[in-house]
């Protein structure tokens, strides 16, 4: 499946559609109100906009996502790193460890990460 392309306030929304999905369209415009600063107009622009791009499903007021939150992550991480990082990973995890404070215990759980892939798994 083709992931399109979600931008900045439409991610915002995705995430509180993904923690409360299915939700309606009335308690999405409340949610965006509280959590975002947003009008009901707004709201409902952005559920018609994700509709028309195939990223979430509006039946009779009822809002599901149709693309994962997985999903776009995944998607957006591979295009910033292609884009960024000439689609090379050890560049990008470089450049992302160089300026930041990598606990123990994420460091751990990057190497489990890799052991898991080395043996064949995701």
């Amino acid at each position: 499946m083709d992931i399109p392309k979600i931008h900045e306030g439409e991610y915002r929304f995705c995430l509180i559609m993904w923690e409360h999905e299915p939700v309606t369209a009335a308690e999405l415009v409340k949610l965006c109100q509280e959590q975002l600063g947003w009008k009901r107009t707004t709201t409902y622009t952005v559920i018609k906009r994700l509709g028309e791009k195939g990223v979430l499903q509006n039946d009779n007021g009822t809002i599901t996502s149709l693309v994962s939150k997985d999903a776009v992550q995944a998607y957006e991480i591979g295009e910033l790193v292609e884009k960024t990082f000439e689609g090379s990973l050890p560049a990008f995890v470089a450049a992302f460890t160089k300026h930041q404070n990598i606990s123990e215990e994420e460091l751990d759980e990057v190497q489990r990460m890799i052991d898991r892939i080395r043996r064949g798994g995701k």
